[in-house]
């Protein structure tokens, strides 16, 4: 799904065929590593299936596209407790990719300022910005059945911490969400999840304390 709708649009500018399968390559390889238990193309595709009914309401389209599929790209959960720069790093990567095909380059600072949202997720003057959080997001307001799985694939992400270490990092990121008001940034994301996700991240919360 995600990989036919990227290779379907970076065809448009590679000079080759192979040139985009390349560029597809890399970030396949780059979703699949042993240790992505969330971040992967799973999470890609859930995205792509929450965004894909809005096209209508995105101003650009190809570019959401983009950032969706790179904005996970780095995923180094070991510089999180000293410095975590994951969302820089896969900007440049996706600059450097897109700057190869020769997308234009207007385009690729929009995609890379759409990467550097989904590391805060605060409120953006861009609607298409907006869209791309929220879905990033969305996973939060699941069913608890779903919500529970994420969570328990996120703690085997980190799970080079110990239990003390990881539970105070992982309720600080839910206490950050549950202060934001409004967690989701748009109508239609805010209506389809904002009480479920405030919901279930209360309850983790109680667990990691029990």
């Amino acid at each position: 799904m995600i990989k036919d709708a990227f290779q379907t649009l970076v065809r448009q500018y590679a000079a080759t065929p192979e040139a985009a399968d390349h560029l597809w390559q890399e970030i396949e390889i780059a979703y699949t590593e042993a240790d992505r238990h969330f971040h992967n193309l799973d999470h890609l595709n859930h995205l792509l299936r929450e965004l894909q009914p809005l096209q209508p309401k995105i101003k650009e389209w190809e570019t959401l596209l983009l950032s969706l599929v790179y904005h996970d790209v780095v995923y180094d959960v070991t510089q999180n407790i000293v410095s975590n720069d994951n969302e820089e790093r896969s900007a440049a990567f996706a600059e450097r990719q897109l700057l190869s095909i020769g997308y234009p380059p207007e385009k690729i600072e929009r995609c890379k300022a759409q990467i550097m949202a989904t590391k805060t997720h605060h409120l953006a003057q861009d609607h298409d910005t907006n869209l791309l959080t929220d879905a990033d997001l969305c996973i939060l307001g699941q069913p608890w059945k779903v919500y529970n799985a994420y969570q328990k694939n996120i703690r085997k992400e980190f799970l080079l911490y110990p239990d003390n270490i990881y539970h105070a990092g992982r309720k600080k990121v839910l206490g950050q969400f549950l202060r934001m008001r409004p967690l989701f940034k748009t109508k239609h994301f805010y209506q389809l999840y904002e009480e479920a996700a405030k919901e279930n991240m209360r309850k983790e919360i109680a667990l990691l304390e029990a």
